[in-house]
């Protein structure tokens, strides 16, 4: 997941058919007669978003006079200014900088152990929440009375950023400390789809039970994550959220920094829940490419029209099949880019020809679930696997509705 670069300025597809349609105003609506020719009155335009971090005069004094912890990254801007400088600058104690995967500054490899380390601009310690220590101790903890959260979520299940969230939660409420969330939309935040985990396959990819396209906030999950009693001894977190203003779910959002080194870009991010369950097998997803998670393919898939061949970049030091041409399928186009679907997973299964070495033991934590991969290698289609989550993905439809802080896309 990062590297601090803008990213290019493509609207997420499909979006557009969830925004509300406004119908034209009724001549008595106008109040224009009848008999006259209206004209159309202009339409208002609409009211710009707000993001919880730039409500500064609304969060500000909950820090003022307190020493403050920072769960941040480099998607933590305000503008083109970092919160962490901008609380500086407002007098804010900021003890401790708390960095997710890929870093503070976003640039390490998906899965590469992140050291601490010390700011360079400010001095800040920085302390690595992935690896061995994802969640604060009592000691890292000592140092702060409120901590805060800003950082940039793509809005499925096995991003590791909300895992990172709960784990500071959890460390706010066994330590007494307050915890504030500065909420920022999800663009994929239009739907939910895909299986409801199964609390054995629970992982740092995967930790709540909930469907892979969660249709939640950072900020709304938070609530649902306090609300549902999820964090260890089923204890409370000291939790206020930052809301966004002028924000819904049918908003299209495009991001102004990338999430990660390998989601550079609208389209990637919009394929990431579909694609991203090829992490757990022999298919690559195009790091090591231009065009992560826009590209699939493995040396064993038996079409050969497309194909690419992984090197060593920034950001994916040691792609798989680093070196190996890969044949598969280029979803570069913006026609790719819809709602979660598996017709990519059953394709690259059905035409690889070494289908005993297709899957392997990641996958199920990235699923969420054991049938998945029994559903595909039994044969069965799209429509019948996505027929045996409908019953939990019901029930998880009800329990987001108690969370929602934004009006929803239905």
């Amino acid at each position: 997941m990062i590297q601090p670069i803008l990213i290019l300025g493509a609207l997420l597809l499909g979006l557009n058919s969830c925004s509300p349609k406004q119908s034209p105003a009724t001549t008595a609506e106008q109040n224009i007669p009848a008999t006259e020719t209206a004209t159309a009155p202009e339409t208002p335009a609409a009211k710009p978003l707000v993001l919880g971090a730039e409500q500064l005069d609304r969060y500000l004094k909950h820090l003022e006079g307190k020493r403050v912890g920072m769960v941040v990254n480099q998607t933590s801007v305000i503008g083109k200014t970092h919160l962490v400088d901008t609380l500086i600058s407002r007098s804010v104690e900021v003890t401790t900088i708390f960095a997710p995967e890929h870093g503070f500054r976003g640039e390490a490899d998906a899965g590469a152990h992140i050291k601490d380390a010390k700011d360079t601009k400010t001095g800040l310690p920085i302390i690595s929440l992935y690896g061995s220590n994802k969640k604060p101790s009592k000691a890292q903890m000592q140092n702060l009375d409120v901590l805060v959260f800003d950082i940039q979520d793509v809005g499925t299940r096995f991003y590791t950023y909300i895992s990172t969230m709960h784990y500071a939660m959890e460390a706010c409420a066994e330590n007494g400390k307050k915890m504030l969330v500065l909420d920022r939309p999800n663009p994929n935040g239009h739907y939910v789809d895909g299986p409801v985990l199964e609390m054995e396959h629970k992982s740092f990819v995967g930790m709540h039970p909930i469907p892979i396209v969660h249709g939640l906030t950072v900020g709304e999950l938070a609530e649902m994550i306090n609300g549902e009693k999820w964090l260890e001894g089923e204890k409370s977190c000291d939790l206020t959220v930052i809301k966004m203003e002028n924000y819904d779910h049918t908003m299209a959002y495009d991001l102004p920094v990338r999430p990660s080194p390998n989601l550079p870009n609208a389209q990637s991010i919009a394929l990431y829940p579909s694609i991203c369950f090829f992490e757990g097998t022999n298919v690559s997803v195009g790091r090591g490419t231009p065009t992560p998670f826009q590209v699939i393919g493995s040396p064993f898939y038996q079409k050969k029209d497309y194909s690419f061949t992984p090197v060593s970049t920034p950001g994916a030091t040691d792609p798989p099949h680093k070196g190996v041409k890969c044949y598969g399928m280029d979803l570069t186009d913006p026609s790719f880019a819809q709602p979660f679907t598996l017709k990519y997973l059953l394709e690259m299964y059905n035409n690889s020809s070494s289908k005993e070495k297709f899957f392997n033991n990641f996958f199920e934590k990235l699923a969420g679930t054991s049938e998945l991969r029994k559903q595909v290698i039994a044969g069965k289609t799209e429509t019948e696997i996505k027929a045996s989550w409908e019953p939990n993905l019901s029930d998880y439809k009800v329990l987001r509705k108690n969370y929602l802080l934004y009006p929803d896309f239905e």
